[in-house]
């Protein structure tokens, strides 16, 4: 099994005093630098549920392939309508300004090691886009493409936001990947994807809102995502 971690927008607009700032992102940066390092420090104290990551959630500290996504919003626009512009935010399909791409915001929050992230992916240049799927790297590539050259088929996903990026990648993790052995999805295994498995790990992500994150869980857990 090769197994990639896909960690989305852990960033400095969406952790505590940037534009849009959930409770528990610096947390979880933190949780994140420890899984991947190997420690059991996880989101800890304050995290997103207060449990050691590495422990609470039986994940390996190793993987072989570490992904990374970032918004990276253009400046000057309203992305597609996904800044709110001069009307008020509804903070579901509209939101205030962040992470536009070049600024302090759109950084990666200074607790998360970038030295362990194998590929960086930017999404949301120009357009709303939710799932690091959406995104490219680098050199252009797709997250898929990347995975499929890397042979992954079994991958954890952590991040910000649970209810809305992290949904929307572990969903189209699920879609590539199939949900294997230990998802629920009926019909995984057809066309031969059933080998994926895909988990997001509940210690190591933080939600705008305890109520559309709870039902995001719900969802990811319908189709076939394990939530560990």
């Amino acid at each position: 099994m090769t197994r990639a971690l896909l960690i989305v927008d852990v960033q400095n607009d969406f952790t505590e005093g940037g534009a849009l700032g959930v409770d528990g992102g610096a947390a979880v940066a933190r949780g994140i630098t420890a899984l991947v390092r190997g420690g059991a420090g996880g989101a800890g104290a304050g995290g997103a549920s207060g449990v050691s990551g590495a422990s609470a959630s039986g994940a390996s500290a190793a993987y072989d392939l570490v992904v990374a996504s970032r918004d990276w919003h253009d400046a000057g626009n309203d992305n597609g309508g996904h800044f709110a512009g001069g009307a008020d935010p509804d903070f579901v399909t509209t939101w205030p300004v962040h992470c536009v791409a070049g600024t302090v915001g759109a950084d990666y929050h200074p607790s998360l090691d970038t030295s362990l992230i194998d590929v960086h992916v930017c999404k949301g240049m120009g357009e709303p886009a939710y799932s690091m799927f959406e995104g490219v790297t680098d050199d252009g590539s797709r997250v898929a493409s990347v995975l499929a050259r890397a042979g992954v088929d079994s991958v954890d996903v952590v991040g910000i936001a649970t209810d809305y990026c992290v949904r929307a990648s572990a969903l189209d993790a699920v879609a590539l990947l199939g949900a294997g052995a230990g998802g629920s999805r009926a019909g995984a295994g057809a066309g031969g994807v059933g080998a994926g498995r895909v988990r997001v790990l509940g210690d190591l992500v933080a939600g705008v809102d305890p109520r559309s994150s709870a039902a995001a869980l719900d969802e990811m857990r319908a189709a076939g995502i394990e939530v560990v």
